[in-house]
């Protein structure tokens, strides 16, 4: 594998590493992006973990939050990189595309094979549609309180019995309808649909103003993928589910000789 510096200087050139805080106002411009290579001291990690922001987030709030602090503790072979999932990327609708041409296609291009995504509320979110859209790319999903779609849609799956009774009778996602494009494939049946889609890890707090969609998405879960915690939509909770995720050994403790 190449020598960790030449990684870092691959994707600086790409996603514009050094500007952590500063708000983009082209959508031309890459996302925001801060890098931790710290996982293995001389080559790439074997896996790279990818984490989405809130809507409302920088980057480095992630890193103040105790994350990447969380990881290096427990002396994981993982490189991260955290990643601006802002709403403005949302509102002019480059999201996906500048997550793709700014972070994992260059992750890619500079020799990482395992990668896993994952995200707080609106990063959640993003991850989910990566992994919709690029069949195969992603080896797992970490999701914290993720934003799972409009209240109108997520009530119409409850009252029909939950994602997989709606899936059945829902009809074809209208044309633009992410969201409805989402649960169908969320809910459709695994051997029909999801053979090469990753696993989903989800965690959310137990008064969660998002937690109507998160309960849903946990009836399609096996129960040792879902986890909660006391608290809302905040930091608190975020961390704790953070570190029981980690402590789950999904990801290598050691790195390559």
């Amino acid at each position: 594998m190449p020598p960790r510096r030449a990684v870092l200087a691959a994707l600086g050139a790409a996603a514009g590493l050094g500007g952590c805080a500063a708000w983009r106002a082209h959508r031309a411009l890459p996302l925001d992006t801060w890098v931790d290579d710290g996982g293995c001291p001389a080559t790439l990690a074997p896996v790279l973990l990818v984490l989405l922001t809130g809507a409302h987030m920088a980057p480095q709030e992630m890193v103040q939050q105790g994350f990447i602090a969380a990881v290096r503790q427990r002396h994981l072979a993982v490189d991260v990189t955290v990643a601006d999932a802002n709403l403005r990327y949302a509102y002019d609708g480059t999201l996906l595309e500048r997550l793709h041409d700014d972070v994992m296609a260059p992750a890619r291009a500079a020799g990482w094979r395992r990668i896993w995504l994952g995200g707080i509320s609106l990063g959640g979110y993003a991850a989910l549609l990566y992994a919709m859209r690029h069949p195969g790319a992603i080896e797992g999903l970490t999701l914290i309180a993720p934003y799972l779609g409009r209240p109108p849609l997520l009530r119409a799956i409850a009252a029909a019995g939950g994602p997989a009774a709606w899936q059945r009778t829902a009809g074809p996602a209208p044309a633009g309808d992410i969201d409805h494009a989402l649960w169908h494939w969320l809910a459709a049946p695994p051997a029909v649909m999801r053979p090469i889609a990753p696993p989903i890890w989800l965690g959310y707090g137990t008064e969660d103003r998002l937690i109507e969609g998160d309960r849903l998405l946990a009836t399609l879960l096996p129960a040792d993928r879902v986890a909660t915690a006391p608290g809302g939509h905040d930091w608190p909770p975020w961390r704790a589910l953070w570190a029981r995720w980690l402590d789950r050994g999904l990801l290598p403790g050691h790195c390559p000789a």
